[in-house]
């Protein structure tokens, strides 16, 4: 079986070595029959770039040929028609046919270049004829596209604008199509809205008819401008430019506005390179004469509006304006005033007016907010700052001056005397509603001046206009609310006089005092109460703590001094530190702790009215007296009925 396979193996290697001699054969064959064809292929390139080449010039000889031809051919037939017109009969049928149009107008645009170079003496009379076929042609042109455009047949209307696009009355056919689109497009009564509407819609069919649509798009929005839009902002605008300041403002402003919002809608369109600049140089060839006396118009209406609205309210109060003047005698004044708080010229009854009224200013920060957002609007934004400091401006004069000062000095006027019985203190009313108005004045300014000055120098120059006028006016609600405390203590004081009683603190009959507290304490203590109250209703943040303390202290102050005035018996100094617990129970009311230490301090002092002399030492030393002053303490000693007594002064010395 080895032998046999062996066999077997052996012949089938000699098979395979024989079919891969045959095969190996077979590729060198192949390999040569290669080559031939691909000399064959060379062979036959060469021979059609030859003959490719000799086409070529061919061709250009053929082409140097014929095109002398068509231009002879094409001179024949234009002398031949030049011929016609210079015998005055035109006999062919290009001009006799009104179809073929289009084929006399290329022949007559071209006879009439050549016409502009014949001298004039020999040929005036035919160049005369050409002229006139050359208008004639382009007046059935132009109307041809008039008729094409009323029917609405944008393929005639192409192939005539392209016709007349070699005519010198091209314009002329554009000049049509404009004046055409915009028969029956003004319908409403909103012009903005039917310019737009007929834009979007030339637009679209523009580009189907005319080569340089953007030019032809942009001369139609020339037209609607300088035209239509400007007679409109005529009509609007000086039918109240000199009668109604407001509603010429409030025109201008409007038709601005939709003027450069269309402007904008148009910016979508293809104008050419510039658009940006060709539309801003069409608004203001319409609003210049008005935008460069805008400013000056929006000044004098808002001081003319201003001042109205003011003198509306003091009619309104049957109340004539005081001068409150200004000048060397007055400035002395204000400097002694400031110095000396005290009340310069006579108490002036407000009955109980503020003069300070929301409603007001409400008006003159709209009547400002209206004015800020036309500044912003037809300002040149290089005088947009200048403009929108000149509107503060005179927010300034009628809202801080003209009545929030000028209810400041009514009220510091209105202010009585300290040494005043009675008297209604109006003027916490004037700060509450001062300090309502400021904050709706610092709002407009930081929401509708700033965004205009923000990055100007102007922003500084605001600033400092503002921070004077507040500072003023701080000063001032300063000194009125030190000269109200004053009155208040005033009163306070007064009630005491009026009705505490020496026998109150040193009765008669020991053990017939049957009352809590003395009547004068009940009296002060229910005014401190509805002073403290309208304190707090008056003003905000740290102010009240501010006005308070300093209330309490005074408050403190008077009832210290009030104590000394009188001698105490065992019984009286009870009712005395009866009635300073009442007071510090009320002082309780201020929550100042400033305020709350000087009456517990104050409450420990009378305990010394009343201690067996022997414990005195015990009480001025202990922890709240000890750090008292020792004249303060004796001060106190000194007020006991008691104090002559020599085991009394032996025992405090």
């Amino acid at each position: 079986m080895d032998e046999r396979i062996q066999r077997k193996v052996e012949k089938l290697e000699q098979h395979c070595q024989k079919e891969a001699k045959e095969f190996a054969r077979k590729v060198q064959e192949l390999q040569k029959s290669n080559q031939v064809a691909f000399q064959h292929f060379q062979e036959l390139d060469e021979h059609i770039s030859y003959v490719a080449t000799k086409v070529c010039h061919l061709g250009d000889q053929l082409e140097g040929v014929n095109t002398p031809r068509q231009r002879a051919v094409e001179a024949q037939k234009l002398m031949k028609y030049f011929n016609e017109f210079l015998d005055g009969e035109l006999k062919s049928d290009v001009f006799t046919n009104s179809e073929k149009i289009k084929e006399a107008a290329d022949i007559i645009q071209k006879l009439h270049l050549i016409a502009q170079e014949l001298p004039f003496d020999r040929f005036s009379e035919v160049k005369s004829k050409i002229a006139s076929k050359y208008h004639d042609l382009e007046l059935q042109l132009i109307q041809e596209f008039t008729n094409a455009q009323r029917r609405g047949e944008i393929s005639r209307m192409r192939e005539v604008a392209a016709v007349l696009l070699h005519f010198k009355g091209y314009s002329h056919c554009v000049d049509v199509y404009i004046k055409q689109c915009q028969e029956g497009a003004y319908l409403r009564n909103d012009i903005f809205e039917d310019a737009a509407i007929l834009c979007q819609r030339v637009n679209k069919q523009v580009g189907d008819i005319f080569s340089s649509p953007e030019t032809v798009l942009a001369k139609l929005i020339q037209n609607i401008f300088e035209i239509k839009l400007q007679s409109h902002v005529k009509d609007q605008l000086e039918e109240h430019r000199k009668s109604n300041a407001e509603q010429y403002l409030k025109n201008l402003y409007e038709l601005y506005a939709r003027t450069t919002n269309l402007s904008s809608k148009l910016m979508e369109f293809n104008l050419g390179t510039d658009k940006q600049t060709f539309l801003s140089k069409l608004i203001k060839s319409i609003f210049i004469s008005y935008l460069e006396n805008y400013i000056e118009v929006e000044i004098g209406y808002l001081k003319s509006r201003s001042s109205m609205i003011l003198q509306r309210y003091y009619d309104s109060k049957n109340h004539q304006k005081r001068s409150i003047g200004t000048g060397g005698i007055q400035d002395l004044k204000e400097r002694i005033r400031q110095r000396t708080n005290l009340p310069l010229g006579p108490s002036i009854d407000t009955h109980g007016e503020t003069f300070l009224s929301q409603e007001v200013v409400v008006n003159l920060l709209q009547e400002t907010k209206q004015a800020f957002e036309r500044c912003h609007r037809l300002s040149d934004p290089s005088d947009l700052p200048k403009n929108a400091f000149r509107i503060f401006s005179v927010l300034v004069e009628f809202l801080c001056i003209e009545h929030i000062d000028y209810a400041l000095e009514t009220g510091l006027a209105g202010i009585p005397s300290p040494d005043s019985k009675t008297a209604n203190l109006y003027f916490l009313d004037v700060v509450h509603q001062a300090n309502t108005i400021f904050h709706l004045f610092d709002k407009q300014f930081n929401d509708h001046l700033m965004p205009l000055i923000s990055s100007s120098p102007k922003l500084s120059e605001c600033l400092q206009k503002k921070k004077d006028i507040i500072e003023q006016m701080e000063m001032k609600l300063d000194m009125g609310i030190d000269r109200t405390l004053n009155c208040m203590i005033g009163q306070m004081k007064h009630i005491l006089t009026a009705e505490q009683k020496k026998t109150d603190f040193k009765p008669e009959d020991e053990n017939s005092v049957l009352i809590q507290y003395t009547n004068a304490c009940v009296k002060v203590c229910g005014y401190v109460r509805k002073q403290v109250e309208k304190i707090r209703n008056s003003m905000d943040g740290k102010n009240v703590d501010t006005v308070l303390m300093e209330f309490g202290v005074r408050f403190h102050r008077l009832i210290y001094e009030h104590l000394q005035q009188y001698s105490y018996s065992c019984m009286g100094g009870m009712l005395a530190i009866c009635d300073v617990a009442e007071y510090r129970k009320c002082a309780k009311d201020f929550k100042i702790p400033l305020v709350l230490q000087l009456f517990d301090t104050l409450h420990a002092l009378c305990n010394l009215l009343v201690v067996a002399p022997d414990n005195l030492k015990q009480v001025c030393s202990g922890e709240q007296l000890g750090n008292l002053d020792k004249n303060i303490l004796h001060s106190f000693v000194q007020l006991r009925a008691d104090y002559r007594s020599a085991r009394l002064a032996r025992h405090f010395s």
